[in-house]
């Protein structure tokens, strides 16, 4: 009985993550769409998702990662792995620029999604309504970041449109495999999930100020400063319903 109850949590959760993680190609798929009429929609559009993107990121950081990161470590501990996050993504972000290849967007996308996942898969056991809300917030994350990072990766390569949405969709396999790592090797490790999301959030804080932020200002233009609210509203929305 025991047995037949945990191998359903875990296809529960690999059923969710996964879900989760397939937001990614979806909005992969949308952006791959080359252009909207008129010019000035295109442009408004574009700046604008990029900003929701922003707008969810800071909520995954502001309202997930580090709420839940700071619960099972000491102020040192937790001072470490957000300076560490952020001074190892500083590095990934000078070594792409090196090697002319942007994919700040892209890496903070994964950087959210993976360890979102592995928290899920920690404490779904806990908690099996929570985590199909989670689940549902980081799909709703991941279709903004998708289409951002799919536009990104697009204009730095000369992949056709359907090699990357599969490469993106083959991304979305990261959630079960992260939710199951979460399931079976950390349930009884919060320190060590508290530092993977503090050490996250240091690094997707980073990014956003670095390479976020600036791409989505539009200037005589307002829409993108409303799409970061919007995509910051999402999270509170998600915290409040989880």
């Amino acid at each position: 009985m025991v047995e037949a109850l945990e191998t359903n949590g875990l296809l529960q959760i690999l059923l969710l993550t996964l879900m989760a993680g397939l937001a990614m190609p979806v909005g992969a798929a949308l952006a791959s769409v080359e252009s909207i009429r008129p010019r000035w929609l295109e442009t408004e559009v574009r700046h604008s998702v990029i900003a929701f993107g922003g707008g969810a990121l800071l909520a995954a950081v502001a309202l997930v990662l580090v709420p839940e990161g700071i619960h099972n470590l000491s102020l040192p501990a937790l001072v470490a792995c957000f300076a560490a996050g952020g001074i190892t993504f500083m590095g990934l972000d000078m070594w792409l620029s090196a090697n002319d290849t942007p994919a700040s967007q892209l890496v903070a996308m994964l950087s959210d999604f993976v360890p979102e996942a592995m928290a899920l898969g920690a404490t779904f056991s806990a908690s099996s309504e929570g985590g199909v809300l989670l689940a549902g917030i980081i799909a709703l994350q991941n279709l903004p970041e998708g289409f951002n990072s799919y536009r990104e990766v697009a204009r730095a390569t000369h992949y056709r449109a359907r090699t990357l949405v599969g490469g993106f969709a083959l991304m979305a396999l990261l959630g079960p495999v992260a939710g199951a790592t979460g399931y079976f090797l950390l349930s009884d490790a919060p320190q060590i999930v508290s530092g993977i999301m503090l050490f996250a959030a240091g690094g997707i804080l980073y990014i956003i100020f670095q390479d976020i932020a600036p791409q989505a200002r539009l200037r005589k233009h307002w829409a993108p400063s409303l799409g970061a609210l919007a995509g910051f509203l999402l999270g509170v929305v998600g915290k409040v319903l989880v």
